[in-house]
């Protein structure tokens, strides 16, 4: 076996100033989200003018909602309850993933009660007032009605407590120049397009857990009840046959873009590493290619696996080498997690969608002398997040499995970091684990396998302790940014049990 040598037109070197490294969304974001303002039909006689002034602040936040790529309906306004009741068959027939309910001026809960109480799908109460303050030497009644967002957000969440249903949430701000409400109203439609995939997914799967992992047990119906999405059983066998019509022009090509994108660099101290050598090169390519046949014919929009095959045979080459095409496709859009853990293959799509990547991850050994944890796992990874290009090295075996080939080694970006685990109650349900932390600057064990030195609060011990007593999988979604908030949202959304772990205790 030769290493693959490093010329310009192939391994750029790891001192190189090489762009910062990007893979392109092949699965677009979007959602589904319905729109309605809430005003009382008593004004509109009152007050000439109030009505279209209402209607174009409805106007400007259908716009800014649309500029998040999501589809968004305008039901116009509601201001009666007859409005109320006919509106509800409209809001169901829509699909929608999310509602955002307009507060422009006051409106009586008649104007909420039929929807809160029939609809299924998130609302959030939107109150961002024009003026950030009146002008009160030349206030009018006409002035305040116009302001008066927030006066019935109180009979709104009020009544939907009433209904039996969890108060909605409320974006508070003003119409303009306001970045916490306009990155709260992101956020929610970040929510939205998280939402709209997991109910519309379809998660591969084949193979089995690894012996013995009992935490990776899933339920597959479970999976459907809870999400929405349906879990495809496909064969490590299809894999097989779909990487024997490859020809050798797509795994030149295959092979560029994975040079392109990963440093190959000298192996360092872990004596089970190689530098690349053209053989696992090309091996990961081919395997690359399988994967995106795969993933078309099946409509694939992740995959769990974990299968080994057959000592010796072309199976086995081929299931225990994705993990350069996984980190690929994960990169795309298209989570794929190892170790047969469809729970995390779920949390990582959930991530995605918000935009903060979802990489496989596990902890390693944690550092009492600076207090912290290694965080990371031996694939797939999400390489968006990446702090530097990441690193292929050849392994010469892979701990704990059978086979050898091409590692991803790389630490994500330092800075703030979230992460999300789904584990399953005795009572066989779902819960979200959710915790925030720091990617701390240091290097990280040349292995070929990914680490980030992750930093939880109070100190790495009591958080540790705490994380575990919550019964999470022994995987996790590791992602950038704090977004435990987010996470949350979407764990109640989904009337699922969830814990952020409290790092201030």
């Amino acid at each position: 076996m030769s290493a693959v040598t490093s010329s310009p037109s192939s391994v750029p070197s790891a001192s190189s100033a090489a762009p910062a490294v990007r893979i392109p969304r092949r699965k677009p974001r979007t959602a589904r989200i319905g729109l309605f303002g809430v005003g009382y039909h008593v004004y509109w006689g009152q007050f000439p003018g109030l009505l279209d002034e209402l209607l174009a602040k409805l106007a400007i936040l259908e716009s800014r909602v649309a500029a998040t790529g999501a589809t968004v309906t305008n039901f116009g306004m509601i201001d009666k309850a007859q409005d109320a009741y006919a509106l509800l068959p409209k809001l169901k027939a829509a699909d929608l993933d999310l509602v955002f309910c307009d507060m422009v001026t006051y409106a009586t809960s008649a104007t909420f009660g039929a929807i809160i109480r029939g609809l299924d799908v998130p609302i959030v109460l939107v109150a961002l007032q024009p003026l950030a303050a009146m002008d009160y030497a030349k206030a009018t009644t006409h002035m305040q009605l116009a302001n008066d967002d927030f006066c019935s957000v109180p009979e709104f969440t009020g009544v939907a407590i009433r209904m039996g249903k969890r108060p909605p949430e409320v974006i508070l701000g003003t119409l303009h120049d306001d970045p916490a409400a306009d990155a709260e109203l992101t956020e929610w439609c970040e929510i939205a397009m998280a939402l709209h995939d997991l109910k519309r997914a379809r998660l591969g799967h084949f193979g089995h857990p690894i012996e013995h992992m009992l935490d990776m047990q899933t339920d597959q119906t479970a999976l459907t009840a809870a999400f929405g999405l349906h879990v495809v059983q496909t064969e490590a066998d299809d894999l097989l046959r779909v990487s024997r019509d490859i020809t050798p022009a797509e795994i030149a090509a295959k092979s560029a873009e994975i040079l392109t994108l990963f440093d190959t660099p000298d192996p360092k101290a872990d004596p089970l590493t190689r530098k690349l050598t053209d053989e696992d090169l090309h091996i990961a390519a081919r395997t690359a290619v399988a994967l995106d046949k795969f993933i078309a014919l099946h409509e694939l929009d992740g995959l769990a696996y974990y299968y080994e095959g057959e000592s010796g045979s072309p199976l086995r080459e081929l299931v225990t080498n994705l993990i350069v095409g996984n980190s690929l496709l994960t990169a795309a859009g298209f989570p794929m997690c190892g170790e047969s853990d469809l729970k995390t293959c779920v949390a990582m799509l959930i991530m995605d969608r918000l935009g903060i990547g979802g990489s496989f991850a596990e902890f390693h050994p944690i550092d009492f002398r600076e207090g912290f944890v290694l965080v990371g796992h031996d694939g797939p990874h999400h390489i968006n997040i990446a702090a530097a290009k990441p690193v292929l090295r050849s392994l010469v075996k892979y701990h704990g499995k059978p086979g050898k080939g091409a590692g991803v080694e790389f630490k994500i970006k330092e800075g703030p970091i979230t992460m999300l685990s789904i584990g399953v109650t005795a009572a066989g349900k779902f819960k979200f684990i959710i915790a925030e932390g720091e990617s701390v600057h240091g290097p990280i064990p040349a292995t070929g396998n990914t680490n980030t030195r992750g930093f939880f609060r109070p100190d790495v011990r009591t958080f540790l302790k705490r994380w575990v007593a919550e019964g999470p999988t022994h995987h996790f979604a590791l992602g950038i940014g704090h977004r435990a908030q987010s996470l949350r949202r979407i764990g109640e959304a989904l009337g699922l049990e969830t814990v952020v772990i409290n790092l201030e205790k």
